[in-house]
């Protein structure tokens, strides 16, 4: 370091009082905490848009359309059927029913607390798409499972788990198909049987379902809370002990005053900017593309999504993942491909204000159908209030004499090109996701290409 920088520093350091240090450690371990605590407060927040829904454990919620913008989770699309339920096994195990996925495509994963999946269902679950009963046992279970089930262990008590029913077709009477496979999914307790408990069905679709984390001061609210129903991991020792100094120390209250509250506000929003950033750190899928796999959700596939590795707790990139995206699987399949693009052709980052297009070539490598599709990069989910969401090769797509497609981003819709639009809100950034179901071997081997998104204006 140079005399004159480190002369400039040892001043600024001697000038910071006492009380100035204690607040500047105050706010670096909350913006660690809050990177720490991103998985299991994303599932509060998930858990508290299910109760809101009107749910309580043993129901399920779902859609029984395609999401629009208030289906407020990290990065769903606006294509599938969605399904979702929490658990808590404080009381004792759990049973999670699944059909024969006949009819339709169905597949999910059971995950904990953390965010760590523990099984996948469906045809590349436990139940190999033929239904079965998976049985949820929490930290408190002691025994051997009683026979018949699909044993799911877990270290947490609290969980949740995701499904999408897949229609074979558009159609009314494939969807039909699809939503009866979800409503024949049962959750009950282990101490009762399934034909005595009526499981509830809670369609949310048209409805807020808002399950985003707030970047502010009651993240930690929500992360005390969490971390006072859950069993401490030893892996997470040295994170309780720092997390003392945030007033948040299990089996006592977390009652911060004003002053600590404005703290934990500045760092929430600070761990936000971090995320952000992280979130937008791409592999090129092609060279010198802006389109990319993120290598926060590499790492996870390499470590079944724990970030847990005999050397260290990746917890940079399992925040980052967390803040993205949730209901990972614990195998990650060739089923669907997603690639992320938050910058347009020149390497600017994607601004609502701005107009776009994305010219998708003719002979798209995925066997289902693709997608594109726009979120806020602040909270990664849906833009609010946005009126179009998605385009996807199931709709009526205007395309060109070449059988290329457009895609136009904006605030408004392209005259004639309505069908091809998708909102974006003016003055906020945001990324896309171009999804391929059943992606084939143009993709893999990357013969086919798919071009940056360029400006417009």
């Amino acid at each position: 370091m140079p005399a004159k920088s480190a002369q400039k520093r040892a001043r600024t350091e001697k000038a910071l009082t006492p009380a100035d240090l204690a607040q500047r450690t105050l706010q670096r371990r909350a913006v660690e905490a809050a990177i720490w605590g991103m998985p299991i407060v994303s599932v509060e927040a998930m858990r508290r848009a299910f109760f809101n829904a009107g749910a309580k454990y043993g129901d399920i919620v779902y859609l029984s359309k395609p999401a629009d913008w208030q289906f407020q989770l990290t990065t769903p699309n606006s294509s599938s059927l969605y399904s979702y339920l929490n658990y808590n096994l404080k009381d004792g195990p759990f049973v999670l029913e699944l059909p024969t996925a006949a009819g339709a495509g169905l597949f999910g994963s059971i995950l904990d607390a953390w965010q760590v999946p523990l099984a996948d269902a469906g045809p590349d679950g436990e139940d190999q798409g033929e239904g079965g009963k998976y049985l949820l046992l929490g930290p408190d279970f002691k025994g051997h499972p009683p026979p018949g089930y699909f044993a799911v262990r877990s270290d947490t008590r609290n969980g949740y788990a995701a499904f999408r029913a897949i229609p074979k077709t558009r159609s009314d009477e494939d969807t039909v198909k699809a939503l009866a496979l979800i409503r024949q999914i049962r959750l009950y307790p282990l101490t009762q049987d399934a034909n005595s408990t009526a499981t509830r069905y809670i369609d949310v679709a048209g409805k807020l379902f808002d399950g985003i984390v707030r970047m502010d001061d009651t993240f930690f609210d929500s992360l005390a809370r969490m971390l006072n129903e859950e069993p401490t991991q030893t892996r997470d020792l040295a994170a309780m002990g720092q997390l003392r100094s945030l007033g948040i120390e299990k089996g006592s209250g977390f009652k911060p005053d004003s002053s600590a509250r404005a703290i934990l506000k500045k760092a929430a929003a600070e761990a936000q900017k971090v995320l952000m950033d992280a979130v937008t750190g791409v592999v090129p899928y092609w060279p010198d593309s802006r389109w990319g796999l993120p290598g926060y959700a590499i790492t996870g596939a390499q470590t079944a999504f724990t970030y847990q590795t005999a050397a260290l707790l990746n917890v940079d990139d399992r925040g980052a993942m967390f803040f993205f995206a949730c209901a990972g699987p614990k195998k990650l399949g060739a089923a669907t491909l997603y690639l992320i693009g938050s910058k347009d052709a020149s390497g600017a980052m994607l601004d609502g204000s701005n107009y776009y297009r994305l010219r998708v070539p003719p002979g798209v490598p995925a066997r289902q159908f693709w997608a594109v599709t726009v979120y806020d990069l602040e909270t990664a989910a849906f833009i609010r209030q946005s009126p179009k969401t998605e385009v996807n090769s199931y709709q009526g797509l205007r395309k060109n004499d070449v059988e290329s497609v457009d895609v136009f981003f904006g605030p408004k819709a392209p005259s004639g090109n309505e069908s091809n639009w998708i909102y974006t809100e003016p003055a906020r950034p945001w990324l896309a996701c171009f999804r391929l179901y059943g992606p084939e071997k143009a993709m893999h081997n990357k013969s086919w290409v798919l071009p940056d998104i360029e400006k417009l204006n």
